[in-house]
């Protein structure tokens, strides 16, 4: 699904063909560079618990498309995927400008939600946002905006306030926008779109967000006037993601949408997203994070030095080429005692050795290793029995990387 082409014209006729199915129903809208998969995990975790049948649809897939549409914390089986791709497929065959994978997937999404009568959809934008192909839907209930930083530069502009005002594209009339603490600049960009659409703005405020507890286990917080809130996901920006995620429940419930607080508790305690500070082990541990910018790598240092101060990480590190991995490096130098680089599941990767070579000339100790299985081991033993090993550097590690550690665990 490499391909990309902004622009909503085709993902629009192909869904006028399957007969507009998006207009039947209802959506939270989330863009933004970081924090965008934690963020939606825990919404459609509340809105399950509050009984509401809900759609969820994600990307990037890491090993199956179907990992990029779910119903109620289940994924669309192949079987259905496969009937629905059918469905599609003359519509598909008979447009002149052919659509892209992320475009049918869209569409797809659209369809398989109508047909199962979903009461609301939790939709990730995939890039961007006022030309991503999720933005075809009408007004959202509520436009959410994470944490924004440079990313995908090439195609959304070189500045965080560029990048900014493509993902407020998303913010539409009728709807409530509810966003991240951002930086200034990019705030004020959020705000003048939703003053020319007469949209309500909600900004997280850092300041009514408070640590209670944390562990490996997971972590208790207090935000505004609700108190030991509990997640699982680690690290000190999840708990504002966490608060993204309350504030588009309170902005539903302004809507009409029935969300208890009980439903809101157990929502954010029983919401998971794989491959975000991610535990695999614990002697020696082993986390697992699909950081892979500079802010998303600033974030998991945080977390590191946080469970971990004072000591040195084992880096499992591999990148794609078209990312922004000089500076993800010198991020990582700062606590890193040595890295282990594999290259990524992506025809986009960049090779292991390259890595090492860039590392090495950055006065890191590094050492490419030839696929990730071989990667984990050597990891491990760098590590010792009672070391610190995060990998780290793209998505596409996530899966590799979780099935190599949990081999060693079972053999």
């Amino acid at each position: 699904m490499s391909e990309i082409k902004p622009g909503l014209e085709r993902v629009a006729e192909l869904l006028r063909r399957l007969g507009n199915p998006q207009k039947t129903l209802k959506f939270v809208h989330i863009a933004g560079t970081n924090g965008k998969g934690s963020t939606v995990a825990m919404l459609a975790s509340i809105l399950t618990e509050a009984g509401y049948r809900t759609g969820l649809f994600t990307s990037p897939y890491i090993l199956s498309v179907a990992e990029m549409i779910a119903m109620d914390s289940i994924k669309i089986s192949e079987a259905r995927l496969a009937e629905l791709r059918e469905q599609m497929q003359g519509h598909i065959s008979e447009m002149e400008d052919a659509p892209t994978e992320f475009e049918i997937m869209t569409a797809l999404a659209m369809l398989y939600f109508a047909v199962e009568n979903c009461d609301i959809v939790v939709l990730e934008v995939g890039m961007g946002g006022r030309l991503d192909a999720t933005n075809v839907i009408d007004s959202p209930e509520v436009a959410v905006i994470t944490a924004i930083g440079l990313d995908h530069m090439e195609f959304l502009g070189e500045t965080v306030e560029q990048i900014a005002a493509e993902k407020a594209g998303i913010i539409k009339p009728g709807a409530i926008c509810v966003s991240y603490p951002q930086d200034e600049s990019v705030a004020e960009v959020i705000r003048r779109k939703c003053r020319e659409t007469g949209v309500r703005s909600v900004f997280v405020n850092e300041a009514e967000s408070e640590a209670v507890n944390s562990s490996l286990d997971g972590q208790e917080f207090n935000y505004s006037s609700l108190k030991n809130l509990n997640i699982q996901l680690l690290g000190e920006h999840q708990l504002l993601n966490a608060a993204v995620a309350i504030e588009a429940t309170h902005a539903l419930k302004s809507k009409g949408w029935r969300i208890s607080e009980a439903a809101l508790r157990a929502g954010l305690a029983k919401a998971k997203w794989p491959g975000r500070f991610e535990i695999l082990r614990k002697n020696p541990v082993f986390v697992l994070d699909g950081g892979h910018n500079p802010q998303s790598v600033a974030a998991i240092v945080r977390t590191l030095k946080k469970y971990f101060p004072d000591r040195k990480i084992t880096f499992l590190y591999g990148v794609l080429a078209d990312k922004e991995y000089e500076a993800m490096t010198k991020i990582l130098l700062s606590i890193a005692k040595k890295f282990v680089t594999i290259t990524p599941n992506s025809p986009r990767a960049l090779p292991a050795q390259e890595l090492a070579a860039f590392i090495q000339g950055l006065g890191g100790k590094a050492m490419a290793r030839e696929s990730v299985e071989r990667g984990v081991e050597s990891a491990l033993e760098a590590a010792g029995e009672d070391g610190i090993i995060c990998a780290l550097g793209s998505l596409y590690i996530i899966q590799d990387a979780q099935n190599a550690v949990l081999c060693r665990e079972e053999s």
